[in-house]
């Protein structure tokens, strides 16, 4: 089983990755590309660069460390060839004010286990653990797996943040050893599914409904984004899919936020959600109201 995988972050005292203080893990590539994504750095299964302008000195350092011409300044602008990139990181190496930073490393299971086991006294005081998240953590399944079992083995409490598109095959190969699964479900029509997201939401659906016969425990967390999933109509029809689970112990209504839209500059990428507003206390009570009512155990917020 695969010892190495690449992740982009490890965020300690996280609150709102689970239950309890936590330590989230998150894994680079995603089968998924919504247009509100908050951490787009975790799409491509690649390391990725980002660059901080307001730190730029303009001192040309990484023009001269680059080996494919992909760098050039002009005019006090600093110019980027994608092209030419190849993703080498000398950039970020040489960069006095770390203005470019490569996103994205192979890391191994006993690097990360340290970083987790240091904060251990606080899962326990709090009832916390650690959550892999991602990107799709499923995407770099043995690696998941051996990150899992090694938790296990030191009674540290786990959970799997998941987009829920993988073969089956993967989700049985973790069972014995994620406690939690936090599932994310987006839109429930398909077609508007696959608008939003790039995929068919069918295998998504049908993975929750085998693992809700699991005995699997599941949070279902659904994202908020005012005028693209938030209508009456989704919301409704999401709550009653679930009813027809029995095994779903909360679900997580997740405002939308634009704290991405940064990082989406940094990157060289277009935010398409530049407009969208941050739903209010008031709106997200009402729409959870809907899933109340369906006899729900509701949470605002991760």
């Amino acid at each position: 089983m695969p010892s190495t995988g690449t992740t982009f972050n490890i965020k300690k005292f996280s609150v709102h990755d689970g239950p309890g203080i936590r330590t989230t893990v998150f894994f680079k590539g995603c089968p998924l590309s919504c247009l509100w994504c908050h951490n787009p750095e975790s799409q491509s299964p690649k390391p990725e660069i980002h660059y901080f302008e307001n730190r730029c000195i303009l001192c040309g350092d990484c023009v001269k460390a680059c080996p494919e011409n992909a760098i050039t300044i002009s005019d006090d602008i600093r110019i980027w060839d994608s092209d030419l990139c190849q993703l080498c990181g000398d950039c970020a190496e040489t960069c006095p004010t770390e203005a470019i930073q490569l996103v994205g490393e192979e890391t191994d299971v006993d690097e990360i286990m340290a970083e987790i086991e240091k904060d251990i006294i606080y899962y326990d005081q709090s009832g916390g653990g650690v959550t892999f998240s991602g990107g799709e953590p499923l995407q770099q399944i043995d690696f998941l797996t051996a990150l899992l079992k090694k938790c296990k083995e030191h009674e540290i409490q786990t959970a799997v943040d998941t987009s829920g598109l993988a073969t089956w095959t993967r989700f049985e190969q973790i069972l014995p050893y994620a406690d939690l699964f936090l599932y994310d479900l987006k839109v429930m029509d398909d077609e508007k599914h696959r608008q939003l997201t790039g995929v068919s939401n069918q295998v998504i659906l049908e993975n929750l409904s085998r693992l809700n016969s699991t005995q699997a425990q599941i949070h279902v967390r659904i994202p908020i984004i005012p005028s693209i999933n938030d209508d009456d109509e989704n919301l409704r029809a999401t709550s009653a899919f679930l009813s027809t689970l029995k095994n779903i112990h909360q679900v997580d209504l997740l405002p939308y936020h634009n704290i991405a839209e940064d990082k989406y500059r940094r990157m060289a990428h277009e935010y398409e959600l530049k407009n969208v507003k941050t739903p209010s206390t008031k709106e997200m009570q009402a729409l959870a109201k809907i899933f109340e009512e369906k006899g729900f155990n509701v949470k605002i917020g991760g």
